[in-house]
C-alpha cells in the first residue's frame, strides 16, 4: 500500500509492488505484510530479516500476549488492582521494540508490556505497582527504559527533555517516546511537539493509536489523521500499520536512525485495535460492537506472522510446539511471582520522593507514624 507521510517528498501512486491499493473509508499504510501474511513491498520502507529473526518476532508476540493474558486473569482473581492489557498490540509495540538500540532511552505509557520486553525488562517487575507493593519495579538506567507513567501525555514531554540533553551532549542515540490516541490531545503533547521541533531533537513519538481512548472513538480526537498533526510542527509524520510487525519494525527503524543523524523529530501512528477492554476497570461492550472487534480479529498480527511462517516453510510444528511450552513456563513463573510478592514497608512510600530528601515529605512521615501507633495505643 502507498506510504501516507508527511515528509517532504511528492506522494507516489499505490502499486501491485506496495500492496493493493485501500478500500474507501480506510487509511492508507505503510504494510510489508498483509493480514493473510503475505510479504508486498514498499517504496519508501524496507526489511529484510532472516527466518531466525522473523521467528524471534513471532516468539517476541507469542510471549508477550501470553504475559498479558496471564496477567489480566491474576486481576480477575484479586491479586492485582488493575491491568492495562496490550492484546491486539502486539506488533506495534515488539516491532518498534526491536528497532531500538541498548543506547537508546524509551519513555513508555501503562501499557508498553511488550516495549518492556524487547528492553529486557523482566515482565514480572511490572506487576509490582499493579499490585500495589513498589512505585515501578526496575531501575529505569539499567534498561535504558523509564518507569510507567500513568499521567497522561506527561511522559512525550520527559522525552523531549531527555533527547534535548542527549544531542547537548553529543551522543547518538535517539529516544522514543510512547502514547495513545486520546493522549495526543493532551496540552503536554503539543508542547513536547513544539519544543522537539525547534530544538531539533532526536525523539521519535511513537502513537499507538487503538481507537479507544476509553470510551470515545478517534473521530472525537481529532478531524484530520493523527500523524498529519506533525506537519504542523514542521517535522515529518508517517501512519504505519500497526499490526503488521514488519512494517512497524521498518518505519520505527528509519526514523531512529534518522533522529541520530541530527535530522529531528518523527511522528509515527501505528493504526491498530485495542482487542480488550482500556484496563480490568472498563467494559467495552457498552459502547463497541462486536462486529468491529471481529473485524479486526482477522487482522490479528500474531495470526499474520504465523500464516507467512508456514506459507515460506520458516518454522515447523516442533517450533511452535516449544514455543507453548515456553509460554506455559513464563505463565507460571508470572503466576508464582505475584502471589509470592512480599508487602512493602510501611515507610517505604516515603523514601525516593526527593534525591536530598524534604520538609514536606519528613512531616507526612511523622503524622503516618503518629497515626499508626494510634492503633497500637487502642488495643493495649
Amino acid at each position: 500500500m502507498t506510504v501516507d507521510s508527511t515528509a517532504a517528498r511528492k506522494p507516489r501512486r499505490s502499486s501491485k509492488r506496495a500492496g493493493a491499493k485501500k478500500a474507501a473509508g480506510e487509511p492508507e499504510l505503510v504494510q510489508l505484510l498483509t493480514p493473510e501474511g503475505e510479504r508486498v513491498e514498499h517504496p519508501d520502507y524496507s526489511i529484510d530479516l532472516s527466518p531466525e529473526e522473523l521467528r524471534g518476532l513471532y516468539r517476541d508476540m507469542v510471549l508477550t500476549r501470553r504475559f498479558d493474558g496471564e496477567a489480566t486473569t491474576l486481576q480477575r482473581q484479586g491479586e492485582l488492582g488493575l491491568w492495562a492489557s496490550l492484546l491486539g498490540q502486539e506488533a506495534a509495540q515488539i516491532g518498534s521494540g526491536r528497532a531500538t538500540r541498548d543506547d537508546d532511552y524509551v519513555f513508555p505509557t501503562y501499557r508498553e508490556h511488550g516495549v518492556a520486553w524487547c528492553r529486557g525488562v523482566d515482565p514480572t517487575n511490572l506487576l509490582g505497582m499493579f499490585r500495589g507493593v513498589n512505585h515501578g519495579g526496575w531501575d529505569p538506567n539499567e534498561n535504558n527504559f523509564h518507569l510507567y507513567t500513568i499521567v497522561i501525555g506527561s511522559q512525550a514531554l520527559h522525552a523531549t527533555g531527555y533527547a534535548m540533553g542527549v544531542a547537548k551532549d553529543g551522543a547518538d542515540s535517539a529516544v522514543i517516546a510512547y502514547f495513545g490516541d486520546g493522549a495526543s490531545s493532551q496540552g503536554d503533547v503539543a508542547e513536547a511537539f513544539t519544543f522537539a521541533a525547534v530544538y531539533n531533537a532526536p525523539v521519535v513519538f511513537f502513537c499507538q493509536n487503538n481507537q479507544w481512548a476509553i470510551s470515545e472513538p478517534t473521530e472525537r480526537q481529532t478531524r484530520v489523521p493523527l500523524y498529519q498533526r506533525a506537519q504542523g510542527y514542521g517535522f515529518p509524520g508517517v501512519r504505519v500499520d500497526g499490526n503488521d510487525v514488519l512494517a512497524v519494525l521498518a518505519v520505527t527503524k528509519a526514523a531512529l536512525d534518522r533522529a541520530r543523524t541530527g535530522e529531528g523529530p518523527m511522528l509515527i501512528e501505528a493504526f491498530t485495535y485495542r482487542m480488550g477492554a482500556h484496563t480490568t476497570s472498563d467494559d467495552p461492550t457498552r459502547y463497541r460492537l462486536d462486529e468491529e472487534r471481529e473485524l479486526w480479529e482477522a487482522k490479528d498480527p500474531i495470526l499474520r506472522l504465523r500464516a507467512h511462517l508456514e506459507k515460506q516453510g520458516l518454522a515447523d510444528e516442533a517450533f511452535f510446539a516449544g514455543l507453548e511450552t515456553e509460554s506455559d513456563a513464563l505463565a507460571k513463573r508470572v503466576r508464582d511471582t505475584v502471589r509470592t510478592m512480599p508487602d512493602p514497608d510501611d515507610m517505604a512510600m516515603f523514601e525516593h520522593t526527593y534525591a536530598d530528601g524534604h520538609a514536606l515529605v519528613d512531616e507526612e512521615r511523622a503524622q503516618f507514624v503518629a497515626y499508626q501507633a494510634s492503633f497500637a495505643e487502642e488495643t493495649n
